[in-house]
């Protein structure tokens, strides 16, 4: 006779905790120190993973998402970011920050308001970044910081980013305080460097805290000790809702039939449940794709010789491009997510167990 597993029994913890990350521990060693918070003998919280990673000597939000939440994850993946940084002046790191040893100095120039304003204004939009060899993106299934210990430098692919917002600061004659907004993959350790050098000399960060994380802000965060310092149930009170880092705000009430068949895997026609708020909202959606689609022969141009078949291609293909959306039920419970275009084929794509 088969023993029930105690496993299967247990409550999965589910949700996103916004955790105020400390100096001198991974942003892996927080992930696993917030599941060995959230679990007892009922409580399972062996699923989870945080929304971007932190250098140890940084600070700041990190949002960790438990659970079913861990589906969602993404979104914040993807989100803008900001954070607020020291950097010293005079000398350079291997890592480009505290934790390294210093492999160059130079002098320090003179420098004011108006030269550091001047630098704002060169550094603000969109450029090109070289990824530092202190990383963790990979080179022929090789982290490139396993590369730096090894004493070897690879070729690094710029890669594209926007500066959202940025403010300079002197906290001194040779420490300069960086505020900043950017996308997602900027490196603010090279940032840092790279401002030391348009200043004319070099630099590295000494402090890195991260404030905010899409619509996440570190006002809302807790601290490790804090959260070790609460019973569990109060813990769980810190708990978001599973749906907290997805950025999508139209939604799809579905009736209990369609719910049914849409955990089945079933593609619904949600043809006549089109409102007039879905249907913009899935057009702005397809107009928002065009404009960041920069793939080769992702838009067709029209031919002369055929102008108006290939016009009604086109539309035809537009109504079917699918968009996501969020599914709720007629109780207002978030299902998950599902793919809809304006021909009205609802097809499920991450949906939550309960």
């Amino acid at each position: 006779m088969s023993i029930p597993s105690q496993q299967a029994d247990k409550i999965k913890v589910s949700g996103v905790i916004l955790v105020d990350k400390p100096n001198g521990m991974t942003s892996q060693q927080v992930v696993s120190k917030v599941k060995y918070l959230f679990k007892s003998p009922i409580h399972d919280s062996k699923k989870a993973g945080h929304t971007g990673t932190l250098d140890p000597m940084a600070t700041g939000l990190l949002p960790i998402c438990l659970g079913e939440a861990t589906k969602f994850s993404h979104y914040q993946l993807d989100a803008d970011k900001s954070y607020q940084a020291t950097i010293l002046l005079g000398s350079q790191t291997d890592t480009g920050d505290a934790d390294g040893k210093v492999v160059e100095q130079a002098p320090v120039p003179l420098f004011d308001k108006d030269l550091l304003d001047d630098i704002t204004k060169q550094f603000s939009g969109a450029q090109q970044q070289i990824p530092p060899m202190y990383s963790a993106l990979k080179k022929d299934g090789k982290k490139l910081y396993e590369y730096a210990r090894a004493g070897i430098e690879v070729e690094r692919a710029p890669r594209d980013i926007v500066i959202k917002a940025i403010d300079l600061k002197a906290l001194d004659h040779e420490q300069i305080q960086l505020t900043v907004t950017c996308t997602k993959g900027t490196y603010v350790r090279v940032l840092g460097e790279d401002i030391a050098k348009a200043i004319g000399t070099l630099g590295h960060l000494t402090a890195l805290r991260r404030t905010q994380v899409g619509d996440f802000t570190i006002d809302k965060a807790i601290t490790l000790s804090a959260l070790e310092a609460l019973t569990l149930d109060s813990r769980q009170e810190y708990l978001l809702p599973v749906d907290a880092c997805i950025d999508i705000a139209a939604e799809m009430i579905l009736t209990d039939e369609q719910c049914k068949r849409i955990h089945m895997g079933q593609r619904l026609n949600v043809f006549e449940q089109l409102t007039d708020d879905i249907r913009s909202y899935i057009t702005k959606d397809i107009d928002n794709q065009a404009l960041n689609n920069t793939e080769e022969g992702q838009q067709e141009t029209v031919s002369d010789a055929n102008n108006g078949n290939q016009a009604v291609s086109t539309q035809a293909l537009v109504h079917e491009i699918p968009v996501d959306i969020r599914l709720i039920n007629e109780q207002g419970q978030f299902l998950g997510l599902g793919a809809v275009s304006l021909n009205g084929r609802l097809q499920p794509k991450k949906l939550i167990q309960r």
